[in-house]
């Protein structure tokens, strides 16, 4: 049975969407969990002063992972380790051996040097917090400098699996990640208290680098810890990676500056942007995350061996896929923001003004989405063709501008008011206390918005092309589809409110479903008779999927 499962894992995911596909549904999975994380997270302390420290004390470490761990990123990686066991495995080792190394040593020290210097930095991420708070963060944060060098040496065994297109080894860390987070929860807080919860987060993060091993095993690539390393070529990666470091590292600090923000605020407001933060994660991992990471590979592998139209193919493609459907999923997210909140977040001691509060900053939130999924391909677009010059200077100034949006929105509140009123009275939530966090979502969505138009525009200029008709044909349709399941999702929500008792959790969640579900019905049945082509490709790839056949054909095949 192990065998057979392993053998499962090791297969070859060849097709764009049916590699989507694949990563869309253990991303799904994963998904699920941190949604189920949440609940019970939101269910225990509600949003507090507990969850606001907890969520603070990932700043640090994330920043970290985030400096030191992309110099050695995955989209840097793949393209040189390609080539390396297109020589041999033996190249492919030493190479990985040097990097992971390097990268060891480098995240010890670093880790060290935050581990001392912990009480300083724990109150320029929060200066709001009160002394017992402060406290508490830098007992999280300290705990939590584990899970940069798991996570690092997980995303460099990735990149074997990767490399070799087995993206289901790939696609199970998330998952692993976020069990090790809810056993946090469930096992461990109850028993050392507090401190439970960050240490589920390590386990989480260990599990997520082990799951990478075993095909490295398997293939006889497993890097060795103390290897020699060639500084010349590290020195290539490095400068290959510095663009994206730094691009990385901007946004780090962008959302570093909010969580300070929302610190000032009233307590819980921590909270509810993160918590709201994660809703609108969800369709961002399984569009645009998903069709990117698939379709890496493959577009990294056309512009290497000089076939320009297939990689121009395959990125429109991919954009063509992943805005048809990341326009539906906002739609639906906006229409049923409170549903979402109320079914996922809403028990336990997360009460109904933290609901409201979360509902309309999921609103905001949601509308970055399809700008997340864009900038998500151009990125690796970019990086594949070793440019990645345009990326960094997309994301430092939309990070600039998430950055000062969120300033002069806070310390200018009352310019911006009657705007702000105007908008919180359509989310329903004018009046009610907290609402000076909901700036914070709209900053950031704000920036999101320029980081895709900035690379939008790049990317046609140094290609010297013009994306196909089917691409504007396609955002037309998503567009009309979106209006249209938006709109049978909102009026069914009144009818549905006549019949169950949104009261419960149960009347809440059915209201939302059988409205999710005929808007999409009524959408579908709209693309179809629209001829929808992208409606036909994922059809036809999960009826392929299912019967276990060759990759689908009319796009270019794999990566996303």
């Amino acid at each position: 049975m192990v065998r057979r499962i392993v053998n499962y894992l090791n297969r070859e995911q060849g097709g764009l969407h049916q590699a989507a596909l694949l990563l869309g549904l253990s991303s799904l999975a994963s998904q699920v969990l941190g949604l189920v994380r949440d609940r019970m997270l939101a269910a225990e302390f509600g949003a507090g002063d507990m969850l606001d420290v907890y969520y603070a004390s990932f700043r640090i470490p994330d920043f970290i992972f985030v400096c030191v761990g992309s110099f050695l990123a995955i989209t840097v990686i793949i393209p040189v380790l390609v080539q390396k066991l297109d020589s041999s495995k033996e190249e492919a080792k030493k190479f990985l051996g040097g990097m992971l190394t390097f990268f060891l040593a480098t995240t010890i020290v670093v880790d060290v040097i935050a581990l001392l210097f912990m009480p300083w930095i724990a109150e320029i991420i929060a200066p709001g917090f009160s002394s017992e708070k402060t406290e508490l963060l830098i007992v999280f944060s300290r705990i939590l400098l584990l899970s940069p060098l798991l996570l690092g040496m997980s995303n460099l065994f990735g990149a074997i699996t990767q490399s070799y297109k087995r993206f289901l080894w790939y696609a199970a860390s998330p998952v692993a990640y976020n069990l090790g987070i809810i056993l946090g929860v469930v096992a461990f807080y109850p028993v050392v208290g507090p401190s439970g919860l960050v240490i589920g987060v390590v386990v989480g993060a260990f599990a997520h680098f082990v799951l990478q091993i075993p095909f490295a095993v398997g293939e006889g690539i497993v890097p060795r810890i103390f290897s020699a390393i060639d500084w010349k070529e590290l020195g290539l990666v490095l400068r290959k990676s510095l663009p994206r470091t730094l691009a990385l590292g901007s946004n780090q600090i962008a959302l570093m500056f909010l969580v300070s923000l929302a610190s000032l605020f009233a307590a819980g407001s921590i909270s509810v942007f993160n918590l709201s933060f994660n809703l609108q994660s969800v369709p961002l991992a399984l569009i645009g995350i998903s069709y990117s990471v698939a379709a890496f590979p493959t577009i990294a592998g056309y512009y290497a061996r000089g076939r320009l139209k297939e990689f121009r193919d395959c990125i429109d493609e991919s954009l063509r896929h992943i805005i048809f459907w990341s326009l539906p999923a906002v739609s639906l997210f906006i229409v049923l923001r409170a549903q979402i909140v109320r079914t996922i977040l809403g028990a336990g001691e997360f009460d109904w003004n933290d609901t409201r509060l979360a509902a309309a900053a999921v609103a905001f939130f949601s509308v970055a989405v399809v700008f997340q999924c864009v900038v998500q391909l151009f990125d690796r677009a970019y990086y594949s063709m070793s440019m990645a010059k345009r990326p960094v200077i997309a994301k430092l100034v939309s990070s600039g501008f998430i950055v000062l949006f969120a300033y002069f929105f806070t310390y200018y509140y009352s310019f911006f008011e009657p705007a702000f009123s105007t908008v919180y009275r359509l989310l329903k939530v004018d009046g009610i206390s907290g609402t000076e966090v909901l700036v914070l979502p709209i900053a950031f969505t704000l920036g999101m918005s320029l980081n895709a138009i900035i690379l939008w525009i790049y990317f046609v200029k140094d290609l010297g092309i013009k994306f196909s008709n089917e691409l504007y044909k396609t955002i037309g349709e998503s567009l009309a589809g979106s209006l249209t399941i938006g709109t049978v999702a909102y009026f069914t929500l009144n009818i549905l409110s006549q019949i169950f008792n949104t009261h419960t959790t149960f009347g809440i969640f059915a209201q939302g479903l059988f409205s999710g579900l005929l808007g999409l019905f009524v959408g579908i049945v709209v693309l179809y008779m629209g001829g929808s082509r992208e409606l036909a490709d994922i059809s036809y790839s999960i009826k392929h999927k299912v019967r276990g056949v060759l990759p689908i054909s009319p796009g270019p095949e794999n990566l996303s």
